[in-house]
C-alpha cells in the first residue's frame, strides 16, 4: 500500500497555517483539479480527492489536533483520512466553500462553465452547537451523556418533500428545473442560483399543512454522546449527522458539543495531575505517620507522612490523578501538607512543649542555640 502524503504538504501550507489559509489553499487545488475541468484525467481526480481528504482533517480543529499528535493513525476511523469515495461525496461535504449551496457544481459552472447547467443538489443542513458541563469525577472515568436536543426533523407527514400528501412539486418556471439562471454581463455569462426555487429546480404549489412547505418540523430529541476520560475544559466533540436536516434531500449537519469542566471543591487540576490539601498534627509531621487520602475515583489510598515533614510540603502519589489524553497512564495526586498548630494548650501540654524546647536547645548547648530573628539582624549590621 502506498504511503499517504503529509496533509500539510498536500495543501502546500506550513503546520501553523490558520483556517483561512487552509481554506484558500484547498480552494486553489480543488479549482485546478476539478473533474469538470479535467475530464478523463485520473491523476487530476486523484489530486482532487487527496486535497479534499487533507482539508477534511486540517479544516476540523479536533481532527487536526489528533493528526498533529499521532499522524494519519490519529484520524483513521474518526471521520477523516480517506472517507471520500467520489467527487459527489466531496461536493456534499464542501460545496459551501464554492458557493454552490452544498451542490458542489455551482461555483465551477459560474466561472468555468458546466455544460448547460443542472438542477441544484440538496443543501447540507446547518450544524448545531451545545454546551455541556461535566464534573471532575466524570472526567476521571469517562462518561456517556444524553442531551435533549431541540432541532428540526424531517416532516413525517410529507416525508420531507414539503408538498401536501397526494400532490407533487412542479418544475420551476423561472429556471426550467435547472436550479440556476444565466445572466449576461458584457461578454460574460454568469450562472446564479435561481431566485424562485433557490436552486432546487422545483416549486411547491400546495404546501404540506403540517410543516407549511418547509419539509421539517421542530422537535426535541435525545442524543447520546460518549465522552472519553481525561478531556479538558473547552474540548469539543463533533457528532456527524446530528445537526439540522438538509434541504432537498441534502445530508444533515453535525452536532458540535463544547465541554466545560466544573471546578471541584477538593481537587484542583493541573493538566493530568490533581492537587489537594490535607492537615496533620504537629506530632504526625514531626514523627511521621500513615494516613488515608481520598481520590477522585472516591476510593482511598494510604499515604506515608515522612518524619520531619514541613508545613506546605507537597507529597506525590503516582497514578491517582487523571487519565492522560493519549490513553497511556494517569497523572499524579499531589497532596500539600498543612500542619495544625493548636490555639489552646492545657498546663500539661505546655510543660511538655517547654521541656521539648529545653531538650532541643540542650543538644546544641546554649551557645549554639537558635538565634532569634532580632539577633540575626543584629549580626548582619555589626
Amino acid at each position: 500500500m502506498a504511503q499517504k502524503r503529509d496533509y500539510y504538504e498536500v495543501l502546500g501550507v506550513d503546520r501553523g497555517a490558520d483556517a483561512e489559509t487552509l481554506k484558500k489553499a484547498y480552494r486553489k487545488l480543488a479549482l485546478a483539479n476539478h473533474p469538470d475541468r479535467n475530464p478523463g484525467d485520473a491523476e487530476a481526480e486523484k489530486r482532487f480527492k487527496e486535497a479534499a481528504e487533507a482539508y477534511d482533517v486540517l479544516g476540523d480543529e479536533q481532527k487536526r489536533q489528533r493528526y498533529d499528535q499521532f499522524g494519519h493513525a490519529g484520524v483513521e476511523g474518526a471521520g477523516g483520512g480517506g472517507g471520500f469515495q467520489s467527487a459527489e461525496d466531496i461536493f456534499s461535504a464542501f460545496g459551501d466553500l464554492f458557493g454552490g449551496g452544498g451542490g458542489g457544481g455551482g461555483f465551477f459552472e459560474q466561472f468555468f462553465g458546466g455544460g448547460g447547467g443542472r438542477r441544484g443538489r440538496g443543501r447540507r443542513g446547518a450544524s448545531l452547537k451545545v454546551d455541556l458541563e461535566l464534573t471532575l469525577e466524570e472526567v476521571a472515568t469517562g462518561v456517556k451523556k444524553t442531551i435533549q436536543l431541540k432541532r428540526h426533523e424531517t416532516c413525517d407527514n410529507c416525508s420531507g418533500s414539503g408538498a401536501k400528501p397526494g400532490t407533487e412539486k412542479t418544475t420551476c418556471g423561472t429556471c426550467n428545473g435547472h436550479g440556476q439562471v444565466v445572466r449576461s454581463q458584457g461578454f460574460f455569462q454568469l450562472r446564479q442560483t435561481c431566485p424562485t426555487c433557490h436552486g432546487q429546480g422545483e416549486t411547491i404549489s400546495d404546501p404540506c399543512p403540517k410543516c407549511r412547505g418547509r419539509g421539517a418540523i421542530g422537535k426535541e430529541a435525545p442524543v447520546s454522546i460518549s465522552i472519553p476520560a481525561g478531556i479538558e475544559s473547552g474540548h469539543t466533540e463533533r457528532i456527524p449527522g446530528q445537526g439540522e436536516p438538509g434541504e432537498g434531500g441534502g445530508p444533515p449537519g453535525d452536532l458540535v458539543v463544547v465541554l466545560h469542566v466544573i471546578e471541584h471543591e477538593v481537587f484542583t487540576r493541573f493538566r493530568d495531575d490533581l492537587l489537594m490539601q490535607t492537615r496533620v498534627s504537629f506530632r504526625q509531621a514531626a514523627l511521621g505517620d500513615e494516613i488515608e487520602i481520598p481520590t477522585i475515583t472516591r476510593e482511598s489510598v494510604t499515604m506515608k507522612i515522612p518524619a520531619g515533614t514541613q508545613p506546605g510540603e507537597r507529597l506525590r502519589i503516582k497514578n491517582h490523578g487523571l487519565p492522560r489524553a493519549d490513553g497511556y497512564g494517569r497523572g499524579s495526586l499531589i497532596v500539600q501538607v498543612q500542619v495544625d498548630v493548636p490555639k489552646k494548650l492545657n498546663t500539661e501540654q505546655r510543660e511538655l512543649l517547654e521541656r521539648f524546647d529545653e531538650l532541643e536547645n540542650g543538644k546544641r548547648g546554649k551557645k549554639n542555640a537558635k538565634k532569634t530573628i532580632f539577633e540575626k539582624v543584629k549580626d548582619i549590621f555589626s
